[in-house]
């Protein structure tokens, strides 16, 4: 019931609208501070992730990802110096315009991850719970924006049937 709450009515549409605004700033803001800062470099974190990886019990919590970043992310460390800021940026603007809104998300999503299995906890627990809304929201969550206007052209292009209701309108609540 809940779930059909986010996906269908006007007033969730507002509430992850909000969602939106706020963790698009957060995003956009990040990336940007990076954009334009004195050059901003991922490689000291990622060392110390690979230095420091989270462990319990003496055991190396995510090996998985402690070996992406030394067998990847530290050789290719000009791409990810790229990837972030704009990564960062891009989630932002588009959460915050309501264009893409769900791939913004999960893109922002998948990010928090990465810090959180590099050992940084900050603002990501919360990012992610509130991503989780606007993902599970789906078209309702870009309602008020450019999302709005997109999806019938993204219908027309995956040749998919546009969904009967996205919205319920104000007057009408859900059953």
């Amino acid at each position: 019931m809940f779930v059909e709450w986010l996906r269908k009515n006007v007033y969730a549409s507002v509430l992850l609208l909000l969602a939106r605004l706020y963790l698009g700033w957060e995003w956009m803001s990040a990336g940007w501070g990076k954009l334009t800062g004195e050059g901003f470099s991922a490689g000291g974190f990622l060392e110390k992730a690979v230095a420091n990886p989270v462990v319990s019990h003496n055991e190396i919590i995510y090996p998985t990802y402690t070996a992406f970043l030394k067998s990847f992310a530290l050789p290719n460390i000009d791409l990810i110096n790229f990837v972030i800021p704009y990564g960062e940026f891009l989630v932002g603007l588009g959460l915050i315009l309501g264009c893409l809104t769900t791939a913004a998300g999960f893109f922002g999503v998948v990010m928090n991850f990465a810090f959180l299995y590099a050992g940084t906890v900050s603002s990501n627990p919360w990012m992610i719970m509130l991503t989780l809304f606007i993902l599970i929201g789906g078209r309702n969550a870009g309602y008020f924006g450019l999302d709005r206007y997109l999806y019938p052209f993204y219908d027309r292009l995956f040749h998919r049937t546009p969904p009967k209701t996205p919205v319920t309108p104000i007057h009408k609540k859900i059953a």
